[in-house]
């Protein structure tokens, strides 16, 4: 079943060519005054300049960190829709109850499609703002830190060996995103400069898919071979996200 499914109208539309994966730091127990804030004021008014809201989550592993996805159709529309956002009404009006609830924000991958069906399909309509009901599922988005960049031969690897492996353990793609080139085109907001990773985002109908999908990697020959060569090949351990989508989180 695709877990895309579970959005009210299924429909889809085209992935996004620049897609922000965004980590933040908060104050201890601020987690969901955030996450209330933000699905009640930050989400439809941000797609209004443009923007797609993919997917908000709290990370299973830091009670203090929320993490969200953000769409762009292109860098240039990324910099207008910024701006038009943060400089208007809305993040005027509630900005400050949203700083109060964070203590960094500058975690953040710019990152676009790995190649041609590799992008984030954006989904259809998302729960109705007051909705409270969390899905059961688990989103994992794996990043690979890479030595050379991913169209240095880390890709080609990557889908001949490890993407392979991975599916066959009950883990197909959301996404496969590699660093945007581009320099920030918005520098009110940063973004990790210098970084070159690989990001694969799955997703798991509950947390028991994926603890099999974990015992299916144990016993795999194949994930053996492919994890020995990949970790050989990054700059530093591969780091796995496991997120809880939020009630309104559109990926979900």
């Amino acid at each position: 079943m695709d877990v895309l499914e579970t959005v009210p109208t299924r429909r889809r539309t085209a992935a996004d060519a620049v897609v922000e994966l965004r980590q933040y730091t908060l104050k201890p127990g601020s987690r969901d005054t955030l996450i209330d804030l933000f699905e009640r004021e930050f989400v439809e008014t941000q797609e209004a300049e443009g923007m797609s809201v993919l997917g908000q989550f709290r990370d299973l592993d830091d009670p203090e960190r929320f993490v969200w996805l953000r769409g762009f159709p292109d860098m240039t529309t990324r910099a207008r829709s910024l701006t038009a956002f943060y400089d208007g009404p809305v993040w005027a009006a509630h900005r400050d109850a949203a700083r109060a609830t964070m203590v960094d924000t500058d975690d953040v991958l710019l990152l676009r499609p790995a190649g041609p069906g590799m992008g984030l399909r954006r989904p259809g309509t998302r729960p109705p703002v007051g909705a409270a009901a969390l899905p059961p599922t688990l989103v994992t988005a794996t990043i690979c830190h890479l030595d050379a960049s991913a169209e240095d031969g880390f890709l080609a690897f990557h889908q001949r060996l490890v993407d392979p492996a991975l599916r066959a353990a009950g883990a197909p793609a959301l996404a496969t995103l590699v660093t945007e080139p581009a320099a920030n085109g918005y520098p009110r907001l940063p973004v990790r400069e210098g970084a070159r990773v690989l990001v694969r985002l799955a997703a798991f109908l509950d947390r028991a898919a994926y603890d099999r999908h974990l015992a299916a990697l144990a016993r795999s020959p194949a994930w053996r071979l492919a994890s020995a060569e990949m970790d050989a090949a990054l700059s530093r351990p591969v780091e796995t996200l496991r997120l809880a989508p939020t009630a309104r989180s559109a990926i979900r």
